[in-house]
């Protein structure tokens, strides 16, 4: 037992001359209380329709925050640095839970996506925790090989690889959207670890050759890049979530219909509680607090340029601008869609859209972050 506790004394980082950074725990605090707020009002109608309870994804999505919160503080304990040893066990570890969507009994299917896995009556994406153990593993191993990225066998070859195999399991699911965050995180990872401009510029190369062979194995791909070009493609179909999502945006104006006063709620926009909370987000409450929630998580990036900036290691480096690059460029890849300014993609809202998994694995980067920032001192 003295042996138990002497480890997880090691383990834990006790170093208390150093608080937490207050304004990153600001800037997520602010998004998750809105966003509460917002699953509250957005998920009212399809909730009592389905479940016959107003408050079901609400009450859900406590049960998440409960858990974001408990891995928040567990990894803000944790020295950062000890995740560098087990980060390649790690990834193992999600890979094999990607596995898992597949074998029958185990996998469920989310519309035409087979991205879940049902555990004893818990739903589980795994895809959520590649995202943030790719990072450890990426951060640890560009540390590394810095002066090796050239190298074929032992660099930049082996980041394509290892990608790859994410890649593929991510498109046989498939899950583009969240095979898009992935692969432009990794890349800013890579760029930041050290890598050339000219092995990022032939992976993205390979991503639209991927992307053209997706769109013809899979129609309904190649209909949303239409639905982007023309809303007024097919109105009543393919392009029907993105006009109901555009309409809830156009309709809350500057100031919004009011809380609780959305209409497209009402059954008439697809996933609600999901993907497409940021058109309730806007018709409720207006341009003012949906450009508010932007700022918030562009604020949330800045509170990580300036983190990674007096990180005491490159590793804490790398691993800061990755989280912050996958969190914000998931909020933006999400709100994109649903303006119409890039295809949709399903991936949701970070720390705003209903789901546990997504919840859990962005508060536990939160933490690894808050970790960091207590080994430093930030302005």
């Amino acid at each position: 037992m003295n042996l138990l506790i002497g480890r997880l004394n090691k383990l834990i980082n006790y170093k208390s001359e150093r608080e937490l950074d207050r304004p990153l725990i600001f800037i997520v605090g602010a998004i998750i209380i809105f966003g509460l707020v917002m699953l509250s009002s957005a998920s009212s109608v399809i909730a009592y329709n389905t479940y016959r309870d107003s408050y079901y994804f609400f009450k859900h999505q406590l049960f998440g925050l409960v858990l974001g919160l408990a891995s928040a503080w567990f990894f803000s304990k944790v020295d950062y640095q000890v995740w560098r040893k087990y980060a390649l066990w790690m990834l193992i570890a999600s890979i094999g839970l990607l596995l898992l969507v597949f074998i029958p009994g185990l996998s469920a299917r989310w519309g035409s996506s087979r991205s879940w896995i049902n555990i004893f009556g818990f739903s589980l994406q795994p895809a959520e925790f590649v995202k943030i153990t790719f990072l450890l593993y990426l951060a640890a191993w560009l540390e590394g090989r810095k002066k090796k990225l050239a190298e074929i066998s032992r660099g930049f070859g082996s980041f394509v690889v290892i990608l790859g195999i994410i890649a593929l399991l991510m498109m046989l699911q498939p899950d583009m959207g969240t095979l898009t965050i992935i692969t432009l995180t990794s890349l800013v990872v890579y760029f930041i670890g050290g890598g050339h401009l000219k092995h990022i510029v032939g992976i993205i190369l390979l991503g639209l050759a991927a992307l053209i062979i997706m769109i013809n194995i899979y129609p309904y791909q190649a209909n949303r890049f239409k639905c982007l070009i023309d809303p007024a493609y097919s109105p009543k179909e393919y392009c029907y979530q993105v006009n109901q999502s555009l309409i809830a945006v156009g309709s809350g104006g500057f100031f919004g219909r009011g809380l609780g006063a959305s209409r497209q709620k009402f059954l008439y926009l697809p996933q609600a509680q999901n993907d497409s909370i940021f058109p309730i987000i806007s018709e409720e409450t207006g341009f003012i607090f949906s450009a508010g929630l932007i700022l918030l998580y562009l604020a949330l990036f800045y509170r990580g340029v300036v983190i990674a900036k007096n990180a005491p290691d490159d590793f804490g480096k790398i691993l800061t601008m990755g989280i912050v690059s996958w969190l914000v460029m998931q909020a933006l890849i999400n709100i994109g869609g649903m303006v119409n300014i890039m295809p949709m993609t399903g991936v949701p809202l970070p720390m705003v859209s209903y789901g546990g998994s997504a919840m859990l694995a962005a508060l536990a980067s939160i933490g690894i972050l808050l970790n960091i920032s207590k080994q430093i001192r930030v302005n």
